[in-house]
């Protein structure tokens, strides 16, 4: 049982903030369900619990973070800064819903690519005539999505070359794609050795918050957010099939897009407000590595808990999916190539993630 001083910890930093909402619209979307409400409504409000959740959820991270200083803080960031998505793709591949999945997680990749990268660049540019930032830090997470982009091509191929077509199936391919999540986790856990201890030189040190709750709060804080985002995830998988068949969307789309935004709720905010303080190398540390940090940890992690769960997860992912990252990663490469930014990059930038998700919104259903 909790502390008595840490609950009070926990409330007071709540009530302090709208992300307390999140809290109120999950028991709304419970109870929504539980009374067999139209499913649509039920999907939206768990869909806006999930918003501030993923906030908070951040929040307590951060608070956790400033406790362990500045390496141990760094690594609790790289393993739990995408914490909102993990959850939400555990519940989905527990739940069935393999291709939301999936979905979610190219979609998590480009969003951050183009929406929050360019949200952080059109927003934080505005009035200035540029912001510069590290491209050392810039071009390592660039390098480690193209081993992701290796990772999301080398399946399809493979799959097209033996057997004819995508979407075929077979123990061989998800032996591959077992095989090829671990070389992507060797990657990335070799990424955070390189940026927090061989090379921390080169990397400009990551400030965090000096922390306004105790460890013990932000530990308990950590775990709260993250059981009721747990609830809020499988409130919204659970309508998934009757939303998509209500209102025509496909899976693809409803994970590419709507999941993925929601997930990244706190990603948008966090970096858009750096941004603004002219902080772009935070911004972009928030955007771009947390894409490598889906395609490299997340992502992989979630195929390989796949196999024990008896349903397992391909890295073969629909064509259009494909080309998406391979575009979002070839667009930031040459947005950052200079090492600084202005306002109508963050344009261009939103206008490609819009073009990718009207083509996923008109993309028709696959039977």
């Amino acid at each position: 049982m909790a502390h008595p001083s840490a609950r009070k910890e926990i409330v007071q930093f709540s009530f302090a903030q709208w992300r307390l909402g999140g809290v109120v619209l999950v028991i709304v979307a419970v109870a929504l369900q539980s009374f067999h409400v139209y499913p649509v409504a039920v999907f939206g409000v768990a869909a806006l619990a999930l918003l501030p959740l993923a906030s908070l959820l951040g929040d307590a991270t951060e608070q956790l973070a400033g406790h362990a200083g500045a390496a141990a803080g760094g690594l609790l960031n790289a393993t739990l800064g995408n914490l909102t998505e993990l959850i939400i793709g555990i519940i989905g591949l527990w739940s069935g819903q393999i291709e939301v999945v999936k979905a979610s997680i190219t979609g998590s990749i480009v969003g951050n690519l183009l929406l929050v990268f360019g949200l952080s660049a059109l927003l934080g540019g505005w009035g200035r005539d540029k912001q510069e930032f590290n491209r050392v830090a810039v071009g390592t997470n660039t390098s480690m999505l193209f081993l992701a982009i290796v990772a999301l091509v080398m399946p399809a191929l493979f799959e097209l070359t033996v057997f004819g077509s995508l979407g075929a199936g077979s123990r061989l391919i998800d032996r591959l794609s077992l095989w090829t999540a671990i070389v992507l986790l060797a990657s990335y856990f070799s990424s955070l050795v390189f940026t927090f201890r061989t090379h921390r030189s080169v990397f400009r040190g990551e400030r965090f918050m000096s922390p306004t709750m105790g460890k013990r709060s932000a530990v308990l804080l950590l775990v709260t957010s993250a059981g009721l985002t747990a609830l809020a995830s499988q409130v919204l998988v659970s309508q998934i099939g009757f939303v998509s068949r209500t209102l025509g969307w496909t899976d693809l789309f409803i994970g590419v897009v709507i999941v993925a935004i929601v997930g990244n709720a706190a990603e948008h905010s966090a970096a858009i407000l750096m941004a603004r303080k002219q902080q772009m190398d935070l911004a972009l540390n928030i955007a771009i590595g947390s894409s490598a940090q889906i395609a490299l940890f997340v992502g992989p992690l979630l195929v390989t808990l796949s196999e024990f769960h008896g349903q397992p997860m391909s890295l073969v992912f629909h064509p259009l999916e494909i080309a998406s990252v391979i575009l979002s990663v070839g667009v930031v490469i040459l947005v950052s190539v200079d090492g600084e930014t202005h306002w109508f990059e963050g344009v261009q930038l939103l206008g490609v993630y819009a073009i990718l998700a009207v083509f996923f919104y008109d993309l028709p259903a696959t039977k």
